[in-house]
Protein backbone atom coordinates (compact mmCIF):
# COMPACT_ATOMS: atom_id res chain seq x y z
CA UNK A 1 0.00 0.00 0.00
CA UNK A 2 1.34 3.43 -0.98
CA UNK A 3 0.73 5.84 1.90
CA UNK A 4 -0.62 9.31 1.17
CA UNK A 5 1.35 11.93 3.11
CA UNK A 6 -0.17 15.37 3.53
CA UNK A 7 2.23 18.27 3.85
CA UNK A 8 2.57 22.02 3.36
CA UNK A 9 4.97 22.92 0.56
CA UNK A 10 7.27 25.17 2.55
CA UNK A 11 11.00 25.25 3.21
CA UNK A 12 10.48 23.27 6.42
CA UNK A 13 9.46 20.31 4.25
CA UNK A 14 12.81 20.11 2.46
CA UNK A 15 13.99 16.81 4.07
CA UNK A 16 10.62 15.23 3.21
CA UNK A 17 10.91 16.40 -0.40
CA UNK A 18 14.41 14.93 -0.59
CA UNK A 19 13.15 11.59 0.73
CA UNK A 20 10.28 11.67 -1.77
CA UNK A 21 12.72 12.16 -4.64
CA UNK A 22 14.66 9.09 -3.53
CA UNK A 23 11.51 7.01 -2.92
CA UNK A 24 10.05 7.81 -6.33
CA UNK A 25 6.50 6.99 -5.23
CA UNK A 26 7.26 3.39 -4.29
CA UNK A 27 6.08 3.56 -0.68
CA UNK A 28 4.37 6.95 -0.39
CA UNK A 29 3.00 9.86 -2.39
CA UNK A 30 2.92 13.48 -1.29
CA UNK A 31 -0.41 15.33 -1.13
CA UNK A 32 0.07 19.08 -1.03
CA UNK A 33 -2.15 20.99 1.41
CA UNK A 34 -1.61 24.69 0.59
CA UNK A 35 -4.12 25.96 3.15
CA UNK A 36 -2.03 24.52 5.97
CA UNK A 37 -2.75 22.39 9.01
CA UNK A 38 -6.51 23.02 9.04
CA UNK A 39 -6.73 21.51 5.55
CA UNK A 40 -4.50 18.62 6.60
CA UNK A 41 -6.76 17.79 9.53
CA UNK A 42 -9.81 17.97 7.25
CA UNK A 43 -8.19 15.58 4.77
CA UNK A 44 -7.25 13.13 7.51
CA UNK A 45 -10.83 13.23 8.75
CA UNK A 46 -12.20 12.69 5.21
CA UNK A 47 -9.87 9.74 4.40
CA UNK A 48 -7.98 11.72 1.76
CA UNK A 49 -4.54 11.20 3.36
CA UNK A 50 -3.04 8.62 5.74
CA UNK A 51 -0.06 10.41 7.30
CA UNK A 52 0.77 14.10 7.65
CA UNK A 53 3.35 16.59 8.86
CA UNK A 54 1.61 19.55 10.46
CA UNK A 55 1.74 22.12 13.24
CA UNK A 56 2.13 20.83 16.78
CA UNK A 57 -0.49 23.05 18.40
CA UNK A 58 -3.33 22.41 15.96
CA UNK A 59 -2.70 18.64 15.92
CA UNK A 60 -2.68 18.39 19.71
CA UNK A 61 -5.77 20.62 19.93
CA UNK A 62 -7.66 18.32 17.55
CA UNK A 63 -6.90 15.18 19.57
CA UNK A 64 -7.64 16.94 22.86
CA UNK A 65 -11.04 17.93 21.48
CA UNK A 66 -11.87 14.33 20.64
CA UNK A 67 -10.71 13.72 17.06
CA UNK A 68 -10.15 10.04 16.30
CA UNK A 69 -8.89 10.73 12.78
CA UNK A 70 -5.21 10.67 13.73
CA UNK A 71 -2.63 10.02 16.44
CA UNK A 72 0.86 11.42 16.87
CA UNK A 73 3.47 9.13 15.29
CA UNK A 74 6.64 11.25 15.26
CA UNK A 75 8.55 14.52 15.41
CA UNK A 76 9.68 16.70 12.52
CA UNK A 77 10.98 20.13 13.65
CA UNK A 78 12.46 20.66 17.12
CA UNK A 79 12.47 24.47 17.22
CA UNK A 80 9.63 27.02 17.55
CA UNK A 81 7.89 28.47 14.52
CA UNK A 82 8.17 32.24 14.16
CA UNK A 83 4.69 33.49 13.27
CA UNK A 84 4.68 36.89 11.62
CA UNK A 85 1.77 39.25 12.29
CA UNK A 86 0.86 40.64 8.86
CA UNK A 87 -1.44 43.47 7.83
CA UNK A 88 -2.26 45.34 4.62
CA UNK A 89 0.10 47.42 2.53
CA UNK A 90 -1.74 50.66 3.43
CA UNK A 91 -2.50 49.62 6.97
CA UNK A 92 -3.58 51.87 9.81
CA UNK A 93 -2.31 49.27 12.31
CA UNK A 94 1.21 50.00 13.53
CA UNK A 95 1.74 47.22 16.09
CA UNK A 96 0.11 44.19 17.68
CA UNK A 97 -1.54 46.29 20.41
CA UNK A 98 -3.62 48.03 17.71
CA UNK A 99 -5.32 44.72 16.81
CA UNK A 100 -7.32 44.40 20.04
CA UNK A 101 -11.06 43.91 19.35
CA UNK A 102 -10.54 43.61 15.56
CA UNK A 103 -11.26 40.69 13.21
CA UNK A 104 -8.26 38.42 12.61
CA UNK A 105 -7.95 36.44 9.38
CA UNK A 106 -7.37 32.68 9.64
CA UNK A 107 -7.00 29.96 7.04
CA UNK A 108 -9.47 27.53 8.63
CA UNK A 109 -11.10 26.87 11.99
CA UNK A 110 -8.68 24.85 14.10
CA UNK A 111 -5.68 25.94 12.04
CA UNK A 112 -2.35 27.08 13.41
CA UNK A 113 -3.21 30.62 12.32
CA UNK A 114 -6.21 30.54 14.67
CA UNK A 115 -4.43 28.84 17.57
CA UNK A 116 -1.60 31.38 17.42
CA UNK A 117 -4.10 34.25 17.50
CA UNK A 118 -5.21 32.88 20.88
CA UNK A 119 -1.58 32.68 21.99
CA UNK A 120 -1.01 36.27 20.88
CA UNK A 121 -4.08 37.37 22.84
CA UNK A 122 -2.89 35.52 25.94
CA UNK A 123 0.52 37.19 25.76
CA UNK A 124 -1.18 40.58 25.45
CA UNK A 125 -3.63 39.93 28.25
CA UNK A 126 -6.68 40.17 25.97
CA UNK A 127 -9.83 38.11 26.70
CA UNK A 128 -9.69 34.99 24.53
CA UNK A 129 -13.40 34.15 24.58
CA UNK A 130 -14.49 37.04 22.36
CA UNK A 131 -11.85 36.97 19.63
CA UNK A 132 -13.33 37.53 16.16
CA UNK A 133 -12.14 35.54 13.14
CA UNK A 134 -12.75 35.41 9.39
CA UNK A 135 -11.87 32.26 7.41
CA UNK A 136 -9.93 33.09 4.23
CA UNK A 137 -8.68 29.61 3.20
CA UNK A 138 -5.07 30.24 2.16
CA UNK A 139 -2.26 32.78 2.03
CA UNK A 140 -3.74 34.45 -1.07
CA UNK A 141 -7.13 34.92 0.59
CA UNK A 142 -5.47 36.19 3.75
CA UNK A 143 -3.40 38.77 1.85
CA UNK A 144 -6.54 39.93 0.03
CA UNK A 145 -8.48 40.25 3.29
CA UNK A 146 -5.97 42.56 5.01
CA UNK A 147 -5.85 44.74 1.92
CA UNK A 148 -9.63 44.99 1.40
CA UNK A 149 -10.13 45.75 5.11
CA UNK A 150 -12.32 42.75 5.96
CA UNK A 151 -9.66 41.69 8.47
CA UNK A 152 -7.09 43.67 10.42
CA UNK A 153 -4.24 41.14 10.27
CA UNK A 154 -3.36 37.47 10.04
CA UNK A 155 -0.54 35.22 11.25
CA UNK A 156 1.68 33.04 9.05
CA UNK A 157 5.24 31.75 9.11
CA UNK A 158 7.70 34.66 8.75
CA UNK A 159 9.83 33.58 5.79
CA UNK A 160 6.90 32.12 3.84
CA UNK A 161 5.17 35.50 3.99
CA UNK A 162 8.24 37.66 3.43
CA UNK A 163 8.01 37.65 -0.41
CA UNK A 164 4.64 39.44 -0.21
CA UNK A 165 6.13 42.00 2.15
CA UNK A 166 9.18 42.45 -0.08
CA UNK A 167 6.83 43.06 -3.03
CA UNK A 168 4.94 45.76 -1.12
CA UNK A 169 1.70 43.73 -0.91
CA UNK A 170 1.64 43.46 2.90
CA UNK A 171 3.44 44.67 6.04
CA UNK A 172 4.90 43.03 9.14
CA UNK A 173 3.88 44.62 12.45
CA UNK A 174 5.28 42.00 14.81
CA UNK A 175 5.91 38.32 15.42
CA UNK A 176 4.93 35.63 17.93
CA UNK A 177 7.13 32.51 18.21
CA UNK A 178 5.40 29.31 19.30
CA UNK A 179 6.06 28.24 22.90
CA UNK A 180 6.55 24.66 21.62
CA UNK A 181 8.50 22.75 18.92
CA UNK A 182 6.70 23.53 15.72
CA UNK A 183 6.00 20.41 13.63
CA UNK A 184 4.86 16.88 14.49
CA UNK A 185 3.88 13.87 12.39
CA UNK A 186 0.51 12.10 12.64
CA UNK A 187 -1.07 9.02 11.13
CA UNK A 188 -4.55 7.55 10.77
CA UNK A 189 -5.07 4.69 13.25
CA UNK A 190 -7.18 2.87 10.68
CA UNK A 191 -5.24 3.42 7.45
CA UNK A 192 -1.60 3.99 8.33
CA UNK A 193 0.03 0.57 8.70
CA UNK A 194 2.44 0.82 11.68
CA UNK A 195 5.29 -1.04 9.98
CA UNK A 196 5.00 1.09 6.85
CA UNK A 197 4.94 4.31 8.87
CA UNK A 198 7.97 3.20 10.90
CA UNK A 199 9.88 2.40 7.74
CA UNK A 200 9.18 5.82 6.21
CA UNK A 201 10.03 7.70 9.41
CA UNK A 202 13.26 5.75 9.89
CA UNK A 203 14.29 6.77 6.40
CA UNK A 204 13.11 10.34 6.99
CA UNK A 205 15.31 10.45 10.11
CA UNK A 206 18.35 9.91 7.90
CA UNK A 207 17.41 12.82 5.63
CA UNK A 208 16.58 15.04 8.61
CA UNK A 209 19.97 14.37 10.21
CA UNK A 210 21.75 15.12 6.94
CA UNK A 211 19.77 18.32 6.41
CA UNK A 212 20.45 19.38 10.01
CA UNK A 213 24.22 18.91 9.70
CA UNK A 214 26.54 21.90 9.67
CA UNK A 215 28.11 20.69 6.43
CA UNK A 216 24.78 20.63 4.54
CA UNK A 217 23.73 23.99 5.98
CA UNK A 218 26.73 25.70 4.40
CA UNK A 219 25.71 25.23 0.75
CA UNK A 220 23.61 22.19 -0.22
CA UNK A 221 20.58 23.15 1.88
CA UNK A 222 20.73 26.70 0.56
CA UNK A 223 20.93 25.50 -3.05
CA UNK A 224 18.07 23.01 -2.56
CA UNK A 225 15.69 25.55 -0.98
CA UNK A 226 16.59 28.19 -3.54
CA UNK A 227 15.85 25.78 -6.40
CA UNK A 228 12.60 24.49 -4.89
CA UNK A 229 11.12 27.68 -3.47
CA UNK A 230 12.93 30.58 -5.11
CA UNK A 231 13.68 32.36 -1.85
CA UNK A 232 16.56 34.89 -1.77
CA UNK A 233 19.79 33.35 -0.52
CA UNK A 234 20.05 35.73 2.42
CA UNK A 235 16.55 34.74 3.63
CA UNK A 236 17.40 31.05 3.40
CA UNK A 237 20.60 31.50 5.39
CA UNK A 238 18.76 33.57 8.01
CA UNK A 239 16.09 30.87 8.37
CA UNK A 240 18.64 28.04 8.62
CA UNK A 241 20.15 29.78 11.65
CA UNK A 242 16.80 29.50 13.46
CA UNK A 243 15.76 25.89 12.78
CA UNK A 244 16.76 22.52 14.24
CA UNK A 245 15.42 19.07 13.45
CA UNK A 246 15.11 16.05 15.80
CA UNK A 247 17.69 13.26 15.86
CA UNK A 248 14.90 10.66 15.74
CA UNK A 249 11.62 11.21 13.93
CA UNK A 250 10.12 8.21 15.76
CA UNK A 251 10.43 9.84 19.19
CA UNK A 252 8.44 12.61 20.87
CA UNK A 253 9.52 14.21 24.16
CA UNK A 254 6.64 13.84 26.61
CA UNK A 255 7.13 17.47 27.65
CA UNK A 256 6.24 18.64 24.13
CA UNK A 257 2.72 17.26 24.54
CA UNK A 258 2.28 18.30 28.19
CA UNK A 259 3.71 21.81 27.78
CA UNK A 260 1.66 22.46 24.65
CA UNK A 261 -1.53 21.30 26.37
CA UNK A 262 -0.77 23.51 29.36
CA UNK A 263 -0.23 26.57 27.22
CA UNK A 264 -3.35 25.92 25.12
CA UNK A 265 -5.40 25.64 28.30
CA UNK A 266 -4.06 28.99 29.51
CA UNK A 267 -4.89 30.54 26.15
CA UNK A 268 -8.48 29.33 26.42
CA UNK A 269 -8.22 27.02 23.41
CA UNK A 270 -8.75 23.85 25.48
CA UNK A 271 -10.34 22.69 28.72
CA UNK A 272 -8.80 19.68 30.44
CA UNK A 273 -11.07 16.77 31.35
CA UNK A 274 -11.56 15.72 34.97
CA UNK A 275 -8.29 14.15 36.07
CA UNK A 276 -6.32 15.93 33.36
CA UNK A 277 -4.98 14.76 29.99
CA UNK A 278 -3.22 11.41 29.48
CA UNK A 279 -0.33 11.74 27.02
CA UNK A 280 -0.83 8.13 25.91
CA UNK A 281 -4.17 9.13 24.41
CA UNK A 282 -2.32 11.37 21.96
CA UNK A 283 0.14 8.88 20.48
CA UNK A 284 0.11 5.73 18.35
CA UNK A 285 1.83 3.57 20.96
CA UNK A 286 2.75 0.88 18.41
CA UNK A 287 4.73 3.41 16.36
CA UNK A 288 6.27 6.25 18.38
CA UNK A 289 8.14 6.27 21.67
CA UNK A 290 7.86 8.97 24.31
CA UNK A 291 11.15 10.25 25.68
Amino acid sequence: MVLRIGYVREHFSSPLLQLAEQDGGKTFELVECPSGTGQIISRLTNNEIDVAIALTDALITGIAKGSKAYKLVGSFVATPLNWAVITGKDTKYENIDDLKDTTIGISRNGSGSQVMAYVMALQKGWPTDDLKFQVNNDIHGLIDSVNDGSTSAFMWEWFTTKPWVDQGKAKFIGSVPTPWPSWLIVGSPERADPSAVKDILQRLTGFVREFDSEQKREKENVDFIKAKFGYPEEDIKAWLKTVKYPQDCLAIPKEVILDTLSYLEKAGVLSAPVGGFDVNDFIAQDIVKLT
